[in-house]
């Protein structure tokens, strides 16, 4: 299965910036325009099933159903410092919701190595792992058994 045509755009755009000072820059400015999951969603205390596992920025992920059958993700960050799993949750936001659940569930935690490259440490990966694991669960829990 494809992944969605706006995750794959944004990834070619990543690949094209050579000096790794660039996509640091691309991915803090993606943290800044984070925004938690409103309150008609949730509330804190945050619910336990909706922690990713793993993330030591204690990321949440929700997703809303939409009435085209898509889902819209919704993320809380509750580590004021965790700017990874920020802008990565600015990235799935903008580039998984309102996709196909199938291209969404075929999403893999992977990913994450096409954002950040390989110099993460084995903690900070597990967490942003789980994180994109979360959203393709929840598409996948959409799609028909």
């Amino acid at each position: 299965m494809k992944r969605p045509p706006r995750l794959d755009r944004l990834l070619a755009d990543l690949a094209l910036l050579e000096d790794r000072s660039d996509r640091i820059r691309l991915l803090i400015d993606k943290a800044e325009r984070f925004r938690p999951v409103p309150e008609r969603i949730a509330t804190r205390p945050y619910p336990r099933e909706r922690l990713v596992p793993a993330c030591e920025s204690e990321a949440y992920v929700w997703s809303e159903p939409q009435p085209d059958g898509t889902l819209k993700f919704h993320f809380a960050v509750e580590n004021p410092q965790g700017v990874s799993a920020k802008a990565l949750a600015v990235i799935l936001d903008e580039t998984l919701s309102g996709a196909p659940p199938e291209q969404v569930a075929a999403v893999t935690g992977d990913l994450i190595y096409e954002i950040f490259g390989h110099e993460l440490s084995m903690g900070k990966s597990m967490g942003l792992m789980g994180l994109v694991t979360m959203v393709a669960a929840e598409a996948r829990r959409t799609l028909p058994v």
